[in-house]
């Protein structure tokens, strides 16, 4: 008998599934990676012309400015709802404090090892999302493999680690940095599914030149140095990071596994060598070749298991999104 919709509630919607992590998405998320390998050098290049905080809301801008682009490009609404205003205001309030930890701590600290403990945020995220995302469940085979694989990351910078060319202070800082983030990447994940990823960038961009041109009038009085070292640095930062890459990586949140996307990103250091032997003529050692076989498997070995997950219910989307077969 057919549903009389005045006297019958309709059928509640499907709840939507996250996604294991198939080829086109860790194909994506690979890419991504490849561009966050090259972040840690332009930042660290561009904190020698700006303090912190401007370097910091300098990039914010130039993302916000991609983001609202993307935005009107595929005409999606910026408007707020009342119930919209506290994740979008946490999540640029914590985006910000992540964001100051991290500039500070590479300010005090080489790039190299910030590239190796920011690395370390994966392992936070699987153990967050083990508690707060129905269904991404931090087994033993997936815990396993992302050890194996931050092992490839510890013998990869085994020497750097022994170099003492990193401080204690920059350390923590960049520490705390890679904690907040994989919180950070959590509460995107849980947030996209009421509020849409345009408003969730945007906040971040609004809430982060706020504060940091707040912060950086007080604090900062180093002058502007205005060189072509600095624009190329916050071409990439901004434009490509903050704006691309945010967008990207927030989108992939919002469809798949957290712990398995994060995943991906342990292969930023290996990535990140191969850039600076390719574009700076830096000499490699075996290192990275054994970094690089114990990323690779380890990625395989927690991917192995998050690919027997439930597949998400046909039709079902995001609230306020459309099922899409792009990466």
């Amino acid at each position: 008998m057919p549903r009389n919709p005045f006297t019958q509630p309709a059928p509640p919607r499907p709840a939507f599934i996250r996604k294991p992590l198939g080829l086109k998405g860790g194909l994506f998320a690979l890419f991504l990676s490849a561009l966050w390998a090259g972040n840690p050098i332009a930042t660290k290049t561009g904190l020698e012309s700006a303090p912190p905080l401007r370097f910091g809301w300098i990039r914010f801008g130039l993302g916000l400015i991609v983001v609202l682009i993307w935005a009107a490009v595929t005409r999606q609404s910026l408007r707020v709802e009342r119930r919209e205003w506290r994740p979008m205001l946490t999540l640029g309030v914590l985006f910000a404090v992540q964001l100051a930890f991290l500039n500070f701590g590479q300010d005090h600290t080489s790039a190299s090892h910030a590239v190796i403990i920011n690395t370390t945020y994966p392992l936070w995220t699987g153990i967050l999302a083990h508690f707060v995302i129905p269904g991404d469940r931090l087994n033993r085979t997936r815990f396993l493999g992302t050890l194996v694989a931050y092992g490839g990351v510890v013998v990869l910078f085994w020497k750097g680690l022994g170099g003492g060319t990193g401080t204690l202070l920059g350390d923590g800082l960049t520490l705390v940095s890679a904690l907040l983030l994989a919180e950070r990447q959590i509460y995107i994940a849980k947030s996209s599914s009421s509020v849409s990823l345009p408003k969730l960038l945007a906040a971040q961009g609004v809430v982060g030149i706020t504060l940091f041109v707040i912060f950086s009038l007080i604090f900062e009085r180093d002058p502007w140095v205005w060189d072509g070292q600095f624009m190329l640095a916050m071409a990439y930062t901004g434009l490509v990071i903050a704006g691309f890459g945010f967008i990207g990586t927030s989108w992939l949140l919002s469809r798949y596994m957290p712990s398995s996307v994060t995943v991906v990103s342990l292969s930023q250091p290996v990535l990140g060598v191969i850039l600076a032997w390719w574009l700076l003529d830096e000499q490699i050692g075996p290192e990275l070749w054994a970094g690089a076989v114990l990323v690779v498997i380890g990625s395989f070995i927690a991917q192995r298991r998050s690919g027997r997950a439930r597949s998400p219910a046909k039709g079902s989307a995001p609230p306020g999104e459309q099922p899409s077969s792009s990466p």
